[in-house]
């Protein structure tokens, strides 16, 4: 078990993170150099303010109004999806830090239970999601168009969030031994502490581990990439 911790939550992540910012970096250089195309690439109605473009492209970047339309209940599932990622992602932030005042206001149990029951429905929500793609792609008209690419983006989030999940509803470590870890990370000093070496989720925050770095590590030479490109692209398409 320490081999394997050791491996995926300590050299994995350094490894991970190389990779992935190296990776985006090398993105956004392709992106930066590519040449402006002499023709205009707005699509109708296209607003005649800066200011209206910017808000344009944030309505089709996060809101997605076109996918809303043509159809509803892939755009239901993405929406769903998106926004339990970013609650999670909101959550996450605790292994930096413990936010300043929510402790404050609900006390270290009542935290504790916000954070659970939090987390518990971002993780059902996005594993809801990921499996709806998965059969949408599998037994749907859409799995013609499928390539092993979107099976394997799926499997790998599908892992993440299965292993999220099993820590959050079987696990009994609490958030202050994942950030003594994380943040020992971030200063470079590795430590796994003893709570969760010795825990019932040790393996599972391992293997969920295992899953992230490996997204992170495909992440820049993905579709996935789109979250970020799609501002861009899509403020071309309003100009």
């Amino acid at each position: 078990m320490d081999t394997y911790l050791q491996i995926t939550t300590v050299v994995g992540v350094y490894v991970a993170g190389v990779v992935f910012v190296a990776g985006m970096g090398w993105r956004i250089y392709q992106w930066a150099t590519t040449p402006k195309s002499p023709v205009r690439l707005g699509m109708f109605p296209k607003p005649k303010t800066r200011g209206g473009r910017i808000i344009k492209m944030l309505k089709d970047t996060l809101i997605a109004p076109h996918s809303a339309r043509i159809e509803p209940r892939m755009w239901l599932f993405a929406m769903m999806f998106h926004v339990a990622a970013l609650a999670a992602f909101v959550g996450h932030l605790r292994l930096i830090q413990e936010y300043p005042i929510l402790p404050e206001l609900l006390g270290a149990e009542g935290m504790n239970a916000f954070a659970g029951w939090a987390g518990g429905i971002a993780g059902t929500l996005m594993m809801v999601a990921v499996l709806y793609w998965i059969a949408r792609r599998t037994f749907g008209p859409f799995k013609q168009l499928s390539v092993p690419e979107d099976y394997l983006l799926l499997a790998l989030l599908l892992g993440v969030i299965i292993m999220g999940n099993h820590m959050r509803f079987i696990g009994h470590v609490h958030a202050a031994d994942y950030r003594e870890w994380f943040q020992s990370l971030l200063a470079f000093k590795p430590v796994i502490p003893d709570s969760i070496r010795f825990s019932n989720v040790g393996w599972s925050l391992g293997t969920h581990m295992l899953f992230v770095n490996a997204l992170l590590i495909y992440f820049p030479f993905s579709k996935l990439v789109h979250t970020i490109g799609s501002f861009s692209a899509n403020l071309v398409r309003s100009e």
